[in-house]
């Protein structure tokens, strides 16, 4: 390694950490973005798969008329906390790993601005996780829907402690997403690699940012909302008590304050994983890239304004409702321009049609049937009629499983080799695509018939003769269909690894890809980079492959094995790694434990947090020439110019 191996220009990310021991400590301990992005990620999917189970027992018991599966109390439960999961604890957290794996390398960083603060975002949000579906065991789930709307959500309507359980977990679960938010806000904006401007960022690290800074600003606001609850149910506040003159519709107004830009945080990180895979596969560079960036940056913005959509049929009157009704029309204009951009990308291109292509396309036509039906919505006499009906259903579900799930399925098929250093099976990653298009469409399809039909959302049972039998029936064998797809990929995912064991692993640019993460090895090594890159474009890394002849024709000018590092750099600096982050993270859900059951739980929860605070600041950090650093001389007239963090 040469001296200029650390770029002397910027030291932030020139850190220390010692060599762990391997094995189990390394994960509870580590503070490397990397780890803790597939920690993130493998959570996450074992939660989806515990959300699709509970969806599957709901399409049990809609399948026939009176169905007997569950109770509705149970029904309840289950309903709730198949919202609460599928948003909260899968699709959130899936967004994580994407974002704390990738926007380092795509900005050319060697880890993120705060690297403690990254471990505890997790394990914070693991805490609340499982604090949540504790309920299930100490007395019964939530039940108030994962929307929580007073009274309902209130003492008298839900007497047992699973709506406690709602309340706390969530606000446990969002110091996570504050947290992380905030450390992914600062890295990407101080810790760029040289000559990476803002608009030379990928289009994903830009969505990212704008989820970022959404959730900066509103998880404060179901913050408030989820204390007044806390503090109506624990303690006899009156904040949604009619008889005391309060209005239930406080709480409606802040939960959807929050709601509707959390809708955008779900959506854009798959719009900038599609962002990067369909000009990989096109073979062209994204259309549009200013738009792309300035329509997601307005969708940002104008999600702030349209919430009150949602409670059309509130009695909230005629000019609020025709102010939020202009509002969701506009905000279809800059969703529309990011279509109209990747279909401009992909035409005239030579199409791969790989399976994260192909879930990249599924996003597109699906994410389109779901903004259409919710355009249809923007309309307050349609929105009157259809609100409590399973059109609704139809519409989130397009946009949050059409939308969503399809792009991060595209995110794990393309990005699977950076992270692992092997390909997943493309035959079983196209059968996967065409088996979750065929369920998906399958299960919320026929709901928008349903629900113009006149059948009713939440509700746990239906009589017969109202002609929902057909469709009810067809939406619960599709759902079954969805989740043969969820068990192709997680064969995918075994039989891959088997085959990979003993094999070298991939090349370090198997899909001829365009961004800063592909000139790493695969998987990447813990340093990131052996030299941080200076980059002088946008889509670096494919700029230097390609460059033009004398007649301006695209040729290529190096191979993948040229451009990349090979990852043999010795001797740069990490951060340590600790066990606070994790103790912090166990104290707080004896503190809620605490608050439901008995304070005196809540005295051993705050002596583990505070006191590992005090370990966490007081905390040492290894020297690198120490029994648990490395160093080698190679790094010493680096590090004299670029002191350590």
């Amino acid at each position: 390694m040469t001296d200029t191996a650390v770029e002397t220009t910027r030291p932030i990310g020139v850190y220390t950490r010692p060599k762990g021991g391997g094995g189990w400590r390394d994960w509870v301990t580590t503070v490397d973005h990397k780890k803790i992005g597939i920690l993130y990620g493998a959570t996450a999917l074992v939660f989806f798969v515990v959300g699709g189970c509970e969806a599957l027992l709901i399409r049990l018991q809609l399948a026939t008329p009176n169905g007997t599966i569950l109770g509705a109390d149970t029904y309840n439960q289950v309903f709730t906390m198949h919202g609460v999961t599928m948003i909260f604890l899968a699709a959130m957290p899936l967004a994580a790993a994407f974002g704390n794996y990738l926007i380092p390398l795509q900005i050319g960083a060697r880890d993120v601005a705060f690297p403690r603060l990254n471990a505890l975002s997790f394990w914070v949000f693991l805490a609340g996780a499982i604090f949540l579906n504790l309920s299930w065991v100490l007395g019964g789930a939530p039940d108030g829907g994962w929307f929580g709307y007073a009274p309902n959500s209130g003492i008298i309507y839900s007497p047992s402690v699973g709506m406690d359980f709602y309340a706390i977990g969530l606000q446990i679960t969002g110091i996570a997403s504050l947290v992380s938010a905030i450390n992914l806000t600062v890295t990407i904006l101080n810790m760029r690699a040289p000559g990476m401007t803002l608009f030379k960022m990928p289009v994903f690290t830009w969505m990212m940012l704008v989820v970022q800074l959404l959730l900066v600003f509103a998880m404060p606001v179901i913050a408030v909302a989820l204390f007044l609850l806390i503090f109506s149910r624990q303690f006899g506040a009156n904040f949604f008590n009619t008889e005391m003159g309060a209005d239930p519709l406080l709480w409606q107004h802040l939960f959807w304050i929050f709601g509707h830009p959390e809708v955008y945080i779900l959506i854009l990180p798959s719009f900038g994983i599609i962002s990067e895979v369909i000009p990989t596969f096109s073979r062209k560079p994204i259309f549009g890239y200013e738009f792309m960036v300035f329509s997601g940056i307005a969708i940002g913005f104008m999600g702030w304004g349209v919430w009150a959509h949602h409670m059309f049929a509130s009695g909230i009157g005629p000019l609020s409702v025709a102010a939020f009704s202009l509002s969701t029309m506009f905000i279809a204009v800059p969703t529309g321009v990011k279509i109209l951009n990747w279909l401009a990308t992909m035409w005239g291109g030579k199409i791969k049609f790989t399976a994260a292509m192909l879930f990249a396309v599924g996003v597109i036509s699906m994410f389109t049937i779901g903004g259409l039906s919710g355009v249809t919505h923007a309309m307050s006499p349609a929105d009157t009629q259809q609100t409590d009906t399973y059109y609704v259903v139809a519409h989130f579900h397009y946009v949050i499983f059409g939308g969503i799930i399809f792009g991060l399925f595209s995110g794990f098929y393309f990005w699977w080799p950076k992270v692992f250093g092997h390909m997943l099976s493309e035959k079983l990653g196209k059968i996967n695509f065409w088996v979750m298009l065929v369920g998906f469409n399958m299960t919320f399809g026929p709901m928008h018939t349903l629900g113009l039909q006149g059948m009713s959302r939440r509700i746990d049972t239906y009589s017969p003769g109202f002609g929902f039998e057909l469709w009810n029936m067809v939406a619960s064998i599709g759902s079954f269909i969805i989740a043969t797809s969820v068990l192709i990929f997680v064969i995918n995912v075994i039989v891959s690894a088997v085959k990979a064991k003993g094999q070298p692993h991939c090349g370090p640019d198997p899909w001829d890809a365009r961004s800063l993460e592909w000139m790493t090895p695969n998987p990447t090594p813990e340093h990131n980079f052996d030299e941080v890159p200076v980059v002088e474009s946008l889509d670096e890394f494919w700029h230097r492959k390609y460059g033009t002849d004398e007649e301006g024709r695209i040729v290529r000018v190096a191979t993948a094995e040229e451009v990349c590092q090979d990852g043999s750099a010795t001797g740069v600096h990490l951060p340590s790694p600790s066990y606070w982050p994790l103790v912090f993270s166990a104290g707080l859900p004896l503190v809620g434990l605490g608050l439901i059951f008995s304070l005196w739980l809540t005295i051993p929860g705050g002596i583990m947090m505070v006191g590992s605070l005090f370990a966490w600041v007081f905390e040492p950090v290894d020297d690198p020439d120490g029994p648990h650093g490395h160093h080698d001389d190679s790094e010493e007239t680096a590090t004299e110019e670029a002191p350590v963090v």
